[in-house]
């Protein structure tokens, strides 16, 4: 049953007029707040800002807490810093830059609106004097796809493997050729359980009696890369002629008579040495 408006009853009690409020309110509250974003690539670095400095000294008068939804990331209290232990080792406090947090070796897991939270003591009683949202949007980006070629499995024809990692969300891989979606083999497709991280890598079996050009392209969510793979049937060298029978048969007959003619000059050269006295062979010497 609906709600039975009373005639005279003023507009500011009538239960939509009441929600219409509320919904604008928290709409301005939001816009005021001025929501910070950054966008950073897994594994970089990101420093989100409080937006408010403390000096150092009067830290113990205030309680800072960084938090992602409903959990937290640190907390400073009484000016000691605590790291959860699902941050720890890879999460700082920069007290001097506006209170930020400093997330090293960003995973996926890490996007989202995280809230600074500042309370100062007032009498003993804490109370909120500060409060910022920043919104951590990470990119995840494949690298350009390599294209291995595997080689010839059988007579006529090639084989190709093209392959990408480190990207998000979940990939698609196409072959195509001149615009035309081909037929791939051996699809694989692979996630780290830690990153979140996909790999993909797919083969193409292509014949080798023209050229081709194919382009290994892969989508993930509105971005994509790609790689191209050209073949060319390679120009076979002219064939090499051997030479003339006449040719071969005029340089055997000059190599015999040369080794003919010097054979001859060194014994007739030992035979002259022979004829000649003893003792001329040793005034020779």
């Amino acid at each position: 049953m609906g709600h039975t408006l009373m005639r005279g009853t003023p507009p500011a009690q009538w239960p939509q007029f009441k929600l219409f409020r509320l919904l604008v309110l928290t709409g301005l509250f939001h816009f005021c707040l001025g929501d910070s974003q950054v966008t950073k690539a897994v594994k970089e670095m990101a420093v989100l800002s409080c937006d408010y400095n403390i000096p150092t000294p009067q830290l113990t008068n205030f309680r800072i807490y960084w938090q992602k939804n409903n959990e937290v990331v640190l907390t400073i209290i009484s000016g000691k810093v605590s790291v959860w232990p699902k941050y720890k080792n890879r999460t700082l406090v920069d007290i001097s830059n506006n209170l930020s947090v400093v997330i090293l070796a960003l995973r996926l897991s890490d996007k989202g609106t995280y809230t600074c939270i500042v309370q100062k003591t007032d009498n003993g009683v804490y109370r909120r004097e500060h409060l910022a949202l920043v919104k951590l949007s990470i990119r995840a980006d494949f690298h350009d796809p390599i294209i291995t070629d595997l080689g010839s499995p059988s007579a006529g024809i090639k084989k190709i493997l093209c392959s990408t990692s480190g990207g998000f969300p979940e990939p698609h891989l196409s072959w195509l050729e001149n615009g035309e979606e081909l037929n791939g083999m051996n699809l694989t497709v692979s996630q780290d359980p830690e990153t979140e991280l996909y790999a993909i890598s797919s083969e193409l079996h292509f014949n080798l009696t023209r050229n081709h050009t194919f382009v290994c392209l892969i989508k993930y969510g509105d971005q994509e890369v790609s790689q191209t793979f050209p073949w060319i049937i390679p120009t076979p060298s002219p064939p090499v002629e051997p030479f003339p029978l006449w040719v071969i048969i005029l340089i055997t007959i000059i190599g015999i008579c040369g080794i003919i003619v010097s054979i001859m000059c060194c014994r007739n050269h030992i035979c002259v040495y022979l004829r000649r006295p003893a003792t001329r062979r040793r005034g020779s010497i």
